[in-house]
This record gives C-alpha cells, structure tokens and sequence, in this order.
C-alpha cells in the first residue's frame, strides 16, 4: 500500500495482509537494477510473500506476484483512484488484526478498477460505494436510516446532516440545532443505496453528476471528521477530474 527508502538499496513496505492486518516488511537490496524481487513489490501488488524474522523490521525473502494489474497501471485515473483505496485502507487497518474483509473489500476494488481500465471505462460509483463499505467494516458506518435524537425512521424530505455525530436528523429534531446541515433527498437516497447494495446492483447505475458530487462531498468531510485530516488522494482525484472534466469541475 506504501512504500519509503531506506539505507543504499532497501526499502520498505506497508503491506495489507488477511491474517495479521497491516505489517511494515523490509526489502532488501530491492532497488538494484539486479534485484529478482523489484517486479513482484509494485505498489497496489497482489503478492504472495515469503518473510523471515527480522530485529527491526521483518525481511522479505521471497515474492511472488499473484495479481499485478497491469492495466490499472496504464491508466493515469485507475492510478489515482488505487492510490484512493490503499491510502484509506492503510489509514483504518490495525497491526496484529485479522482483517479478511477489509482484505477482501480492497482487493475487489483493485480488480474492479483494472477490469475497468482494460475496457477503459471508469467505475463511476465505485469510490463512494467503497468508502460506505469500508466505513461499515470499520465500526464507523454514518446512520442514514433513522434520526440520530428520535431513531424514527427519516422521511422522503429534506433532512439534516450531522457530521461529527455520524448520521441524520428528521427536520423536527434538527430545528432545535444550529450545527447541522440540510441534506436533500436524492443525495441521502443515493447514500443509503451505496451503503445497503452490493457493488453488482450499484455498479450498472447511471448518478447525475451533481449528486455524486455532493454524495463524494459529504463523505470526504465525513472521513476528515474521522481522520482529523484530508485524505491526500483525494486531491489528486480532483485535478485529474477538472482536467478531464472542466465543465464540471
């Protein structure tokens, strides 16, 4: 998901695994013209790796590529939206975890985006369905389906958003608030259908552009809330879309 050099030739790695959450590997001697193991340690790699215990850092020893999605890496969109997952994949997985979901909600993000880029026909959806499924793995899901102070179930109207407390207010119990933000009803509806769906039904759904962009606008705030800080991709995703898309930007 990441990587940094260190020493003359090493570098090391920040790797996603199923059985033992998020572990930092060291590769030895991988930035030598000569290393056999630079190939199989790309960055978004789906790798199967051979590691001895190390006193810092454990070694890599071995590595083998399983998936190299190779056309997610021709593609400078596909590029940046991978960057998207692991940064925020990385941001929530722990140390020491088992964490075969997130595992598996990353890798079918990696594999929908190279797919996508061999058609070359970017997912629309799918960095804001992968953002609501990541939330709800994490224990960081919004409610979107009832008031957070009265827990009925929210009306087809318009409704409030409440940010820093993760979810929605009815109109009734939002006027008492001076914190909160009117949520129409397309873009909750569209929130709710991300968070609730899998990506099959989500995926062949055409959004207006204007309510994905204010779905996308109320989920990166709220990821800030969580964070305390921007996700860095994001940025990068934004000039790549004024520039392929500047009447829209």
């Amino acid at each position: 998901m990441r990587r940094r050099d260190v020493n003359d030739a090493d570098r090391v790695l920040t790797v996603l695994t199923p059985g033992d959450g998020k572990v930092e590997l060291i590769a030895k001697g991988v930035r030598k013209t000569t290393s056999r193991k630079a190939g199989h340690l790309e960055l978004f790699a789906h790798a199967a790796l051979l590691v001895a215990q190390g006193r810092t850092w454990d070694i890599i020893t071995e590595a083998q590529t399983v998936e190299s999605f190779r056309h997610l890496r021709e593609n400078l969109d596909a590029i940046a939206a991978a960057s998207y997952v692991c940064e925020l994949v990385d941001s929530f997985a722990e140390s020491d975890d088992e964490v075969r979901p997130l595992w598996d909600l990353a890798l079918f993000a990696l594999r929908t985006l190279d797919e996508s880029a061999e058609r070359d026909q970017a997912p629309a959806n799918l960095l804001a369905w992968f953002d609501l499924q990541l939330l709800s793995l994490t224990g960081f899901q919004p409610q979107l389906f009832r008031c957070l102070d009265c827990e009925k179930t929210l009306e087809p109207t318009t409704n409030f958003l409440a940010l820093h407390e993760g979810g929605v207010l009815c109109a009734q119990c939002a006027a008492r608030r001076t914190d909160v933000e009117a949520l129409d009803v397309d873009t909750l509806k569209l929130l709710r259908f991300f968070q609730s769906q899998p990506w099959a039904a989500v995926a062949p759904v055409t959004v207006r552009a204007a309510i994905l962009r204010r779905v996308e606008s109320v989920i990166n705030r709220y990821l800030i809330v969580i964070l305390e800080r921007q996700v860095r991709s994001t940025l990068f995703l934004r000039r790549l879309a004024a520039i392929s898309h500047p009447a829209e930007a």
